[in-house]
């Protein structure tokens, strides 16, 4: 009997230390400050209302991923009317699709920065998007920023306009904290 123990141990062992030195990517959760604005000659605001999981090493690239979204009703820009339009069928859908999403799929060093690939999904329709991105650190807390265009038209977003621009610039700053 004490034959077969000792194996079954000994795999028991193996198979928990394998597990054991599995190591991934940190946790970090959204601290309050963010900001997510898109800009344009009209119109300009922001999306007040984030969520999301972050797992970022530098060191572990693979195994690091952005998972985020934006509540389309906290979109404020400024005006009232302009709000409650953005979250109309036209524009945005909010009662159909409530969410903006950004999924990375792969994360890329560049120089001092990074680029991020993922897709972002909005109004129903996912397309591919590559984000610039750049990261600070003070302490065991993160703060990542850059900038990306968005073409509304091709996520169904309103329609051609002279007065609303096809392309939305859009500057992020999302800092977080360690889990």
């Amino acid at each position: 009997m004490k034959s077969l123990i000792n194996p079954f141990i000994a795999v028991v062992l193996v198979i928990t230390s394998a597990f054991t030195y599995v190591v991934s990517a940190p946790g970090y959760k959204l601290k309050e400050g963010y900001s997510i604005e898109f800009k344009s000659k009209d119109p300009s605001g922001t999306f007040t209302k984030m969520g999301g999981t972050v797992k970022f090493d530098e060191a572990d690239l693979a195994d690091s991923k952005f998972d985020l979204t934006f509540e389309v009703s906290s979109i404020s820009t400024g005006n009232g009317m302009k709000n409650k339009k953005a979250q109309t069928a036209e524009w945005f859908n909010a009662a159909k699709y409530p969410q903006i999403k950004y999924t990375s799929t792969k994360i890329d060093k560049s120089g001092n920065d990074y680029i991020v690939y993922g897709n972002i999904t909005m109004k129903g329709v996912t397309k591919e998007k590559k984000v610039n991105l750049k990261v600070s650190k003070s302490g065991s807390d993160l703060t990542f920023t850059g900038t990306l265009s968005v073409n509304r038209l091709d996520f169904k977003v309103g329609k051609a306009s002279e007065i609303v621009p096809n392309t939305m610039n859009i500057t992020y700053s999302i800092p977080v904290s360690k889990i």
